[in-house]
């Protein structure tokens, strides 16, 4: 039984998201599981992984977060958006400029926070009131609309918007899997080369087992699938549930329209993978959680605290950046709506992923599994038609419940 509750203990929110997908495959009918709204996940959800990524590195630092990367994404695009559209600028030239832009704007709040000691909340709650004035600004002057459409620049749009022939899909997912499985046994061998504590061959079997499905269930949905419906029987019952032309076995396999791998997902697996890297294999990335379990001893330790901490509000900028090229190519205009709310979406991720609110714990996999979760709920609720405002209720029980888990779960034991 103890170990039992130690896996469910490690692995709460994966066994959670699990279930909240079970549910919404039984109250949508398997619409949940299909391709269109598998890319969907993706593609509305895209903006989430990246900040969500910047997030976690900064609430690694003792929780702290950024408020001004929602105002940021408007700002950057709408300054993107009228250089390409209004100046008529190439469109290498305006991502160059739109980094540098967004480069410039973390290394002002970066200083304010880690050279001049300005509380997180107050330096970024500045820029969320001015970035979002100035991008509304912008497109206001340039456009009577009060938007700025860049739907006709091919040459941006298509670098999110496109798609990785669904031909290519299944075997994609099966060099992932490859690569996946070769990485985590080269890992665990390096562990116990050096002495380190690894995991059981049993644990290491199960997960990536359970993460190959996973990639291999997104490449088949991405390849319009690999069973023609017609081959699934007429079957009722227990035998119909899988076999059956409605089954679980025909919502998973069954051929359906696909347009192939969604470039964006290309994009946001590359981010997910570099700042996992940092965060567990480089020395900086021990820095932030050095910082986060105890900032002076960390100091003390001739760690350049400031220098790091400034790097993390830079780091979360220069991640807006790419957000925003996400967001722009996806609406295909820039207004003065566009990144609403995307700082409280890539909190609810991280904390719900398992990021602690404190500092000091957390990774980019939980964080994932976190900005899934919301995800689900979000496209799940969205189909079954239920009330945006009962869906912002929801959310707002599900992040609460996450942060009660957390205090519970990491409250010390006191024995009787």
């Amino acid at each position: 039984m103890e170990k039992v509750g130690k896996i469910f203990k490690e692995h709460t929110m994966q066994i959670i998201l699990f279930l909240v997908v079970i549910f919404f495959a039984i109250t949508t009918k398997g619409q949940i599981l299909s391709a269109m709204n598998f890319e969907a996940l993706i593609t509305q959800n895209a903006y989430v992984f990246i900040l969500a990524t910047g997030m976690f590195m900064c609430m690694l630092i003792k929780g702290n977060i950024d408020l001004s990367v929602g105002a940021t994404v408007c700002l950057i695009d709408a300054i993107g958006a009228y250089m390409m559209i209004n100046m008529g600028i190439s469109v290498p030239v305006a991502m160059i400029s739109m980094v540098v832009i967004g480069c410039l704007i973390g290394a002002v709040l970066g200083w304010l926070i880690a050279y001049l000691n300005i509380p997180p909340w107050i330096a970024t709650l500045g820029g969320f009131l001015a970035f979002r004035g100035l991008g509304t600004k912008i497109v206001a002057t340039a456009s009577s609309t009060s938007s700025i459409s860049v739907n006709d620049i091919k040459g941006f749009t298509n670098l999110f918007i496109s798609h990785v022939p669904k031909e290519y899909c299944l075997w994609i997912g099966i060099v992932c899997c490859a690569l996946f499985v070769i990485l985590q046994v080269r890992a665990r061998a390096t562990k116990i080369k050096k002495g380190y504590e690894a995991e059981s061959k049993g644990s290491l079997i199960t997960r990536c087992v359970i993460i190959c499905l996973i990639i291999m269930l997104f490449a088949i949905k991405y390849a319009g699938g690999i069973i023609d419906v017609k081959s699934f029987s007429d079957a009722t019952g227990f035998a119909g549930f899988f076999v059956g032309k409605k089954g679980i076995g025909a919502i998973l396999l069954a051929k359906q329209t696909s347009l192939g791998l969604p470039a964006v997902l290309i994009w946001v697996a590359v981010v997910l993978l570099i700042y996992d890297f940092i965060a567990s294999k480089t020395v900086l990335g021990r820095y932030f959680y050095a910082m986060g379990g105890n900032m002076e001893a960390t100091r003390l330790s001739g760690i350049d605290t400031k220098l790091v901490l400034f790097f993390a509000y830079l780091n979360m900028q220069f991640l807006s950046v790419i957000a925003g090229w996400a967001s722009l190519a996806k609406l295909s205009t820039a207004n003065a709506f566009i990144g609403q709310n995307y700082e409280l979406d890539a909190i609810s991720a991280c904390i719900v992923g398992g990021v602690s609110a404190y500092g000091g714990s957390g990774s980019v996999f939980g964080m994932v599994v976190g900005a899934a979760l919301i995800g689900v709920i979000n496209l799940g609720m969205s189909i079954m038609s239920i009330d945006p405002n009962w869906q912002k209720v929801i959310k707002g029980v599900v992040l609460l419940a996450a942060v009660v888990f957390e205090i519970v779960n990491n409250r010390p034991k006191t024995k009787a």
